[in-house]
């Protein structure tokens, strides 16, 4: 069973700065990359609200630059994903990977959430197919075609204006009439010939066969329901914890995400929680980043209280 002081589980933002901190720290972190390195961001074309890049990067860029520096201090970074934890009877705490077992002193968990699905009939059907949560990554698939983006926030409409790259047409059904978008999204989107905006309308089943060729909606306000012709579905409508290898163990809100206190520390004491797996609310990348610091330099001072306490227990071993 591998030993270590820190266990960072999760490879975005968050999680890149925790490393950042605790190599800083000497603490010789070991970070836990998960199913994709970088998390959401690394899915994101352009990323333009990241301070000291006035000039924009794109997210797998930032996330590149996030890696080499924590790596230079000594992070190391394994290409696994974690698929059990034991917070109940720690320190020191157990993580499990498909490929390996480590005790950890201190754990730092930066998951992330997952793309909500829709739940209707056909999604999960034509995944792969038509369906997709991610237009930086399919965008390519749908050139000269016509597309669908569900939903009404930041990443639904900067989502759209990115896949007008690619399509001829996209339009973004929202189930109420304003969006919750940035102000300067908004603009852009209204002033894209190419997206339309179909309000108060929400997708009801998604038909095709063998991909997607319709979308069947309908009208919250009048009933009315339509059926569209698209080539593709892309949805984004929010994102659920990454919790559920938590449950039992650590204390959740009622939507599943991490409670963490000011030194962002979960109800198990040594174990910390930085990034969208605890923030419902700011979502953002540079949010993610503080909140990575904070749990970094807070796990520091943890492990410095009860350094004398972790040597006496290695030594009985």
């Amino acid at each position: 069973m591998q030993q270590e002081k820190v266990v960072i589980l999760g490879s975005g933002p968050a999680g890149l700065t925790a490393a950042l901190y605790t190599a800083r720290a000497n603490l010789d972190p070991l970070v836990i990359a998960g199913h994709q390195l970088g998390g959401q961001i690394s899915l994101t074309g352009e990323v333009e609200n990241y301070p000291g890049f006035p000039e924009g990067l794109t997210g797998p860029e930032l996330v590149e630059k996030f890696k080499e520096q924590a790596e230079r201090f000594g992070a190391r970074l394994v290409y696994d994903v974690a698929t059990e934890v034991d917070f109940t009877s720690g320190p020191p705490f157990t993580v499990k990977t498909p490929n390996e077992t480590y005790q950890a002193w201190s754990v730092i968990i930066t998951v992330g959430a997952s793309p909500r699905r829709l739940g209707i009939p056909g999604e999960e059907e034509f995944i792969g197919r038509g369906v997709s949560y991610c237009g930086t990554c399919d965008g390519f698939f749908f050139r000269n075609k016509d597309v669908i983006v569900v939903g009404g926030g930041d990443s639904a409409v900067e989502e759209g204006i990115f896949l007008t790259k690619f399509a001829n047409r996209v339009r973004i059904i929202h189930r109420r009439d304003t969006l919750r978008a940035s102000d300067i999204l908004q603009q852009r989107a209204f002033n894209n010939p190419k997206i339309e905006f179909i309000w108060n309308t929400v997708v009801e089943e998604i038909i095709g066969g063998p991909v997607v060729k319709q979308v069947r909606t309908r009208n919250v306000l009048t009933g009315e329901e339509q059926t569209l012709e698209t080539d593709g579905v892309f949805i984004f409508i929010g994102h659920e914890p990454n919790s559920a290898m938590f449950e039992g163990q650590l204390a959740m809100d009622e939507a599943g995400y991490l409670i963490t206190d000011k030194y962002m520390q979960t109800s198990v004491p040594g174990v910390f929680a930085a990034g969208e797996i605890q923030d419902p609310i700011w979502r953002q990348i540079a949010t993610s980043v503080g909140q990575g610091t904070a749990a970094a330099m807070a796990a520091t001072r943890w492990l410095e209280a009860h350094e004398e306490e972790f040597e006496r227990t290695v030594a009985a071993d």
